[in-house]
């Protein structure tokens, strides 16, 4: 178990380091001369150099990214161009309220995608698993800017019981985070639901129709504690696998959904960030994604052991 954490940590940390390269690159192979971007109108000549200048631009690429890395490091990631304050000040004031829209989305999208693949695989050719497969396509069809707009219309409009936009943190008053947090949740977290659905029933098909369900069976076991404590507990490991490796649809789904309901969290500041081409903030805020992305995928591999301690990793079981 240390060496495969060991190998993973060292990987992951491999993959930081190429995230950190094409962030930089990426961000300097945009069209336009960012100098240019960050003087706005002005076009004196000592004022651009100026810039240049402050913001390290007259230096080797070499020594713009390991001074760029650097500063990463210590929690340095620039001032913004377009507010003059601190990158990862605003980031951090920023991304509570992401966090919180993401953690309830994820338990929206557990909840509603691991009980309709368990019936769905449970009851198979009825109509519970034909309304289970409907929702599911649904929500992989139906687009987050639409699908967003609807609710709104409908429960903040036609019938306004749920707030339309803004955000209260939970920790202030959870009764209204919750009501605020319901509708764009429901948004985000309906195509991962809809992911975890068909792994789910995928899954605990093909555990249901193994041997030693079988065998199990034939034992005497009841028939929920053979789904659920043998069948769903070996499905567990796709499922954790597809909803880690959903971080990224879940986190472009957020700068979506945070403008249509006027959240404002990560989403806003990417949106913000690329219309009036704040290179710095830019840059920030692909790096955090990028480094959450990677503990997520490494808290997932390590969560494998846990779900399933038959695992073997490096030849050797857990």
């Amino acid at each position: 178990m240390g060496r495969y954490v060991l190998r993973r940590l060292v990987e992951s940390a491999v993959t930081f380091v190429l995230a950190t390269i094409v962030i930089f690159l990426g961000v300097r192979a945009l069209p336009g001369d960012p100098v240019r971007a960050l003087a706005g109108e002005e076009n004196d000549p000592q004022a651009l150099a100026e810039i240049r200048r402050a913001y390290g631009l007259d230096e080797s690429i070499v020594v713009q990214y390991v001074r760029y890395v650097g500063r990463a490091l210590r929690g340095d990631l620039g001032t913004s161009a377009r507010t003059r304050l601190p990158v990862a000040e605003t980031i951090g004031h920023a991304l509570p309220v992401t966090l919180q829209l993401a953690a309830f989305a994820m338990v929206v999208a557990v909840l509603i995608g691991l009980s309709t693949g368990i019936v769905a695989s449970v009851r198979r050719r009825t109509a519970s698993e034909w309304a289970a497969n409907t929702v599911a396509l649904l929500g992989l069809s139906i687009p987050v800017f639409w699908f967003g707009q609807m609710v709104i219309l409908l429960f903040a409009i036609a019938y306004p019981v749920l707030p339309a936009s803004g955000f209260v943190s939970f920790f202030s008053d959870p009764v209204q985070s919750l009501r605020h947090l319901l509708l764009p949740g429901l948004v985000l977290g309906s195509g991962l639901a809809a992911v975890i659905m068909r792994q789910t029933r995928s899954a605990m098909l093909e555990a249901l129709g193994s041997d030693y369900i079988r065998t199990a069976r034939a034992k005497g076991l009841g028939g929920a504690q053979v789904v659920f404590g043998h069948a769903l507990r070996n499905s567990l490991i796709v499922v954790t696998t597809i909803v880690g490796l959903q971080l990224g649809a879940l986190i472009s789904g957020v700068v979506v959904t945070e403008q249509i309901f006027v959240v404002p969290g990560f989403g806003k500041l990417i949106v913000d960030g690329v219309l009036t081409r704040d290179y710095p903030m830019i840059q920030g805020l692909v790096l955090v994604t990028a480094t959450a992305y990677i503990a997520i995928n490494l808290l997932v591999d390590l969560l494998y052991s846990v779900i399933d301690p038959r695992i073997r990793v490096g030849g050797a079981v857990l």
